[in-house]
């Protein structure tokens, strides 16, 4: 026998939930025949058999969340894997360690910081009730049996657990690194846009802005390394749009954008969206961007605090366009204004440095055309 472990899908990825099974124990597989597909980083991936041979046993069901490294498929013939035909690097054993369970419930007993009687305690165990989560009303801050009563009543009206599958899952993942490790500030502007064109493609102009701004003050086109306390300035402007979807957000990305012309920016920007909404836009293009855009404004809102990804150090976000009164030419006018917020990762970059990037960047929107 010999097992094929989910391999490393890169990204600092941990794991990745079964989707689909393309095989099942008993068939015989060649090498790169798909195995199975696999949700993660917001993408569906296919990963190749390693091997020819008949599979004696999968481990896992679609909808499972497998750890990378853990066994997925356990083949009769023991023949050596080919490392060069999976993603990343695959680990075999003689002994396949099972696969870790899913919980069924999200809802743990009671914990020891918790202040609570034994009897309280006992309690909260039968209802399935997390005492970390109940809100005290006992002396001293003490949770009493009907703080317990009263939060198993406040879940039970909420419905049933739904688990974050997929899309919505990856998200929740990379929103919990990005709270644990960027330190964001945010800074804000409003750009005039009343001398536009009335044919004036938003988000053309955005990306031209960001150029701008990013060619004005390269520390914002960069990765921060939080382990190796050191960053890496690009050469290339490498932008993700962020695109609302029905399943979650994406955020694919739009290679070298400096050096494309607006026609070619633009069916860039169909295709991905095309992709998106057919859930087949391939992982590659779902990494490595340089900085983020994120156009919430279509939907409303004025001026946001927004989530940065790292190793990326910076997310512009526009805001609803609106008329405004303002002052213009030393005078008093109403004009078409876009506003802008800037978030960026304080460990990497300095006030100064945001500033002077988001003034670039308005400049390039005001300008007329």
């Amino acid at each position: 026998m010999s097992t094929f472990n989910l391999p490393d899908l890169g990204e600092g990825l941990q794991d990745a939930e079964i989707v689909t099974w393309h095989a099942g124990a008993g068939d015989h597989v060649v090498a790169d025949q798909p195995l199975v597909s696999v949700e993660t980083d917001k993408a569906v991936v296919e990963i190749p058999s390693p091997q020819a041979g008949r599979i004696a046993r999968c481990f896992g069901e679609p909808g499972d969340i497998v750890k990378i490294g853990s066994p997925l498929v356990e083949f009769e013939t023991a023949a050596q894997p080919d490392a060069g035909t999976v993603v990343g690097t695959i680990a075999t054993e003689e002994k396949p360690k099972p696969a870790a369970a899913t919980p069924t419930t999200v809802i743990a007993p009671g914990t020891a910081r918790a202040k609570a009687t034994p009897a309280v305690r006992a309690l909260a165990q039968r209802l399935g009730i997390d005492l970390s989560h109940v809100a005290a009303s006992g002396p001293d801050g003490a949770i009493m049996a009907a703080d317990v009563e009263r939060a198993a009543a406040a879940i039970a009206a909420a419905g049933p657990l739904e688990p974050l599958r997929g899309v919505r899952r990856a998200m929740a993942v990379k929103m919990e690194r990005a709270h644990a490790e960027v330190v964001p500030a945010t800074v804000t502007e409003e750009a005039d846009i009343h001398d536009w064109h009335a044919e004036s493609d938003v988000t053309l102009r955005l990306i031209r802005a960001i150029v701008a701004g990013c060619e004005a003050e390269p520390a914002l086109n960069a990765w921060y390394l939080g382990r190796d306390k050191g960053r890496r300035l690009h050469t290339n402007v490498d932008l993700g749009i962020a695109m609302d979807t029905e399943d979650g957000l994406f955020v694919p990305v739009l290679r070298d954008v400096g050096a494309r012309g607006p026609d070619d920016l633009r069916r860039g920007l169909e295709r991905m969206k095309t992709d998106v909404r057919a859930r087949s836009i391939p992982a590659e293009e779902l990494r490595g961007q340089t900085i983020t855009l994120s156009n919430f404004g279509m939907f409303g809102g004025r001026h946001a605090a927004l989530v940065v990804l790292p190793p990326q150090v910076a997310i512009l976000g526009a805001g609803r366009i609106a008329e405004r009164a303002v002052a213009h030419e030393g005078r008093a006018a109403v004009r078409r204004v876009l506003p802008l917020s800037l978030t960026f990762d304080h460990r990497a970059v300095m006030g100064g440095e945001a500033s002077r990037f988001l003034a670039a960047l308005a400049a390039d929107l005001e300008e007329s055309e």
